[in-house]
């Protein structure tokens, strides 16, 4: 099921779920479905069964008569990783920076701006004086219920469900804070793009592969937990031409992996907390020196696209 937050035509706001190119909108569906994401995730196993009783439902807005918004507009946190090798090794080499050895024992990540949520077609705007805006091209999943000190091997249910993630960066800013080791700030604080939808966890098992060595050819290592992989296609594409194209299978650390780092030291992962799964390689500007497109500037359209999920769609301004 792909699950969407949207404003209907009395500018309120609504969550549903796609059918095609329309959407069911669960009030009206049902009365006792709730109307706001983070309630409907806090409680999806009892709203599921209301949904499943409710057999066949029509539509009750085509795409084009509402606004999609974020699908989660407010998480509860917002851990972000650093996932792919391969840009670790791009983005390490731009910022002339080397791996530290501690990358390749355990998943690193930070804590993003969990209040500075944008969704698909909103307009994201520089800051100011920046002069190398970035984009981030990310896969994210959601976290469907408590736990804590969760293993990998028992994570995989906590998931409720996946969307693309546009982890934007202010390059300029971030170099100048970088150089301060405490991780990044006001670099990455103004604006994280999620959407079009949160696709639930069952729905993209369909891409789920068994663990392939092969996947990782030089310069890429082989990672020391052999978990699974989703088998899913992600590229960007800025004013119509494509600057990424790879696969979220190439990821050093799966999110299972993510949510035991995460769980460790009795810390609880709460239902509507978002994990990031760390940048594609190649999949941010950096990572060539902005040598295949120049920074972002106002006008610019970027679009992430994630095989199973859809397109976030956003506009520099």
């Amino acid at each position: 099921m792909k699950l969407v937050t949207f404003l209907n035509k009395e500018k309120e706001s609504r969550i549903g779920w796609l059918v095609a190119d329309a959407i069911v909108d669960m009030q009206l569906a049902s009365p006792a479905l709730p109307t706001d994401m983070l309630t409907f995730i806090d409680h999806h196993e009892q709203y599921f069964e209301i949904i499943k009783a409710l057999g066949e439902v029509e539509p009750h807005y085509s795409l084009s008569e509402v606004k999609l918004l974020a699908p989660l507009p407010n998480p509860r946190s917002f851990r972000d990783y650093i996932g792919f090798e391969m840009h670790m090794q791009n983005a390490s080499r731009s910022f002339g920076h080397k791996i530290g050895p501690a990358w390749y024992d355990m998943p690193i990540f930070y804590f993003t701006n969990h209040q500075s949520i944008y969704g698909p077609e909103d307009d994201i705007q520089r800051p100011a004086k920046e002069t190398k805006l970035d984009i981030e091209l990310e896969m994210a999943c959601i976290i469907g219920k408590k736990g804590k000190d969760l293993k990998a091997s028992e994570a995989r249910p906590y998931i409720f469900g996946y969307t693309i993630f546009n982890d934007w960066t202010a390059r300029a800013i971030q170099k100048v804070e970088m150089e301060i080791p405490l991780g990044p700030h006001k670099g990455k604080d103004f604006a994280n793009a999620i959407g079009p939808c949160i696709v639930t966890s069952d729905e993209m098992e369909q891409y789920r592969i068994p663990f392939d060595e092969t996947v990782f050819t030089d310069p890429i290592s082989i990672p020391k937990v052999a978990g699974d992989r989703l088998n899913v296609r992600m590229t960007s594409r800025i004013n119509g031409q494509t600057v990424c194209d790879g696969n979220y299978k190439t990821v050093y650390y799966n999110f299972e992996q993510m949510i035991e780092r995460a769980s460790e030291n009795n810390v609880t992962l709460m239902p509507g907390d978002i994990l990031g799964s760390g940048t594609l390689g190649w999949g941010s500007l950096i990572e060539n020196t902005f040598s295949v497109h120049r920074p972002l500037e106002p006008g610019d359209v970027v679009e992430l696209e994630i095989e199973g999920i859809g397109i976030l769609r956003n506009r520099v301004v």
